[in-house]
Formats: C-alpha cells, sequence, structure tokens
C-alpha cells in the first residue's frame, strides 16, 4: 500500500485531526505564514504534541494572501512528495479563505499527481471530497502565457517564439482573452488565472 502525505491548510486543530483520523496519512505538511497568529500557533503545537508521536508533520511557509505563491507552494510541496512515491491528499478545510484557494489552485495545477482534495464540514466533520479540475490549456498556450508574462506584447514576437503562425497566435491569444488568462490593456498582461495556469 501506497504511504500517504497530507497537505493541509490549518488554523485548528480539529479539521486536521479528522482528515488524518479517516486517511491515516504517514506524513502531514501543515501550510501556514511566517507570522500565523497564535491560535495558528497553538493549533500547529497541539498536531505537533499529538498527532506527531506517530506521524511526520512538517510545515511549510506560505503567503497568507498572495494566492498564485500560496498555489506555488502547494505545487513545490506536491511534486516533493510524489517524487517520494506517495499519494497526495489536500485538505483545504482551514485557514484564511486565500491560503485555501491557493492551495487548491495548487492541487488543480497538479491535478495528475493528486489523489484527492477534500473539506471537512465543521458541523460533523463530513469529508467532501472536491472534483480535481484543470485549467486544461495546451502547451503552446502555457508557452504564450510564459512569454507574455515575461513581458512580450506583440503577437508577431509571441507567435516566433512558440513557432506557430501569426493567425494561429491571434487565434489562441482570443481563446486566452475569453478564458480569463490575460487582458488587453495598454498591452498583453497576464491575469492571476493565467499566472496560476502555468505553474
Amino acid at each position: 500500500m501506497t504511504e500517504i502525505t497530507l497537505i493541509t491548510t490549518i488554523y485548528s486543530v480539529e479539521p486536521v485531526m479528522a482528515a488524518a483520523t479517516k486517511f491515516s496519512p504517514e506524513k502531514i505538511i501543515l501550510l501556514r505564514e511566517d507570522d500565523a497568529p497564535p491560535e495558528k500557533l497553538r493549533a500547529e503545537r497541539m498536531i505537533r504534541e499529538t498527532i506527531g508521536k506517530v506521524v511526520e508533520v512538517d510545515t511549510k511557509l506560505t503567503s497568507i494572501y498572495d494566492v498564485v505563491e500560496i498555489a506555488r507552494d502547494t505545487v513545490d510541496v506536491v511534486e516533493e512528495e510524489k517524487a517520494r512515491g506517495r499519494d497526495i491528499i489536500v485538505n483545504i478545510t482551514g485557514a484564511r479563505k486565500t491560503q485555501s484557494l491557493g492551495a487548491l489552485y495548487g492541487a488543480y495545477a497538479r491535478r495528475e499527481l493528486v489523489e484527492k482534495v477534500i473539506y471537512i464540514t465543521e458541523e460533523d466533520n463530513e469529508v467532501i471530497e472536491l472534483p480535481l479540475l484543470s485549467f486544461d490549456l495546451s502547451k503552446t498556450k502555457k508557452r504564450m502565457l510564459e512569454e507574455i508574462k515575461a513581458g512580450e506584447g506583440s503577437v508577431r514576437n509571441i507567435a516566433k517564439r512558440v513557432g506557430i503562425s501569426r493567425a494561429m497566435a491571434y487565434h489562441h491569444i482570443r481563446e486566452l482573452k475569453e478564458g480569463g488568462f490575460i487582458e488587453d490593456r495598454d498591452g498583453l498582461r497576464i491575469t492571476t488565472a493565467g499566472r496560476l495556469a502555468i505553474l
């Protein structure tokens, strides 16, 4: 049986304990900000003092409000743990909404490596399995987003760098705009959705 790593946001002990009880992970990675409030630090300490006696507990410091940074940190943890041969479960129950959403988007960015994304109800600790969605972008569109993120605004140059015709580049740019991945205000700019999609 494959070992499980639980990547979880944290604010209180209960959701983490419920997920640990349900899935019996060999490792728990807590996502929290560097300057966490006392309640969150107390919850982390309690988890280490109880579950930490039988399960490895680590902390990954991340942002509290930068959704892209949180997603990037989640992606890094998912990749590291999957490289160790573990199944990955992401629990988005605790923390600020921005941290939970960042963890969710990170799971989406590596959906092929994640087994489940879960949310645990406050009322009865019921585990709700959330769908693993995808940004569903081709490699070409992702490369175009990377060019735009790097500051390239010329469709001609983007087409040349990506290796496609200008007509195809315009077609992809129209679709990227419609999908909310880029905007065209004083030139092409990547949106938060676009930055998440290329993680």
